[in-house]
């Protein structure tokens, strides 16, 4: 009997640990974000940099447009100065009706102009990998 008790103690905090390191190994490929014109998936991951002390500089913007709409960054591989999947995501405060941008480009365009207002301070910090989307 206490054998059996132990065995099914083992066996359940095996499950127990395989079932949370999937939950902290990430999430299936899902849209991430738009850049230059082009949808990429990314892969969630637990990393979280905020309040690091890493210069922003080694961080890529990710604008958050909000109400549904997919988020847009400033770069992307291949991109002259991409961070390598190190991001930092600026929401963005809207004066007209949101309208779904899909580069960097459009979103400073937006700004000059005053049709949006973006964050100066990142609200997340993180790195995940970015993949193209196929089709």
């Amino acid at each position: 009997m206490l054998r059996r008790l132990a065995a099914a103690l083992t066996a359940t905090a095996l499950l127990t640990s395989v079932a949370a390191s999937s939950v902290f190994a990430g999430s299936a490929p899902h849209i991430g974000f738009y850049a230059d014109g082009t949808l990429w998936r990314t892969v969630g991951t637990p990393t979280d940099f905020s309040n690091t002390g890493a210069p922003a500089s080694s961080f890529e913007a990710i604008y958050a447009l909000g109400n549904g709409l997919v988020n847009v960054a400033a770069a992307a591989p291949g991109d002259p100065g991409f961070r390598g999947g190190r991001w930092m995501v600026l929401p963005i405060t809207w004066s007209t009706t949101p309208v779904q941008l899909t580069s960097g480009d459009q979103v400073l365009a937006y700004a000059s102009a005053g049709m949006l207002t973006i964050a100066s301070t990142p609200v997340k910090e993180f790195e995940c990998p970015v993949i193209p989307l196929q089709g």
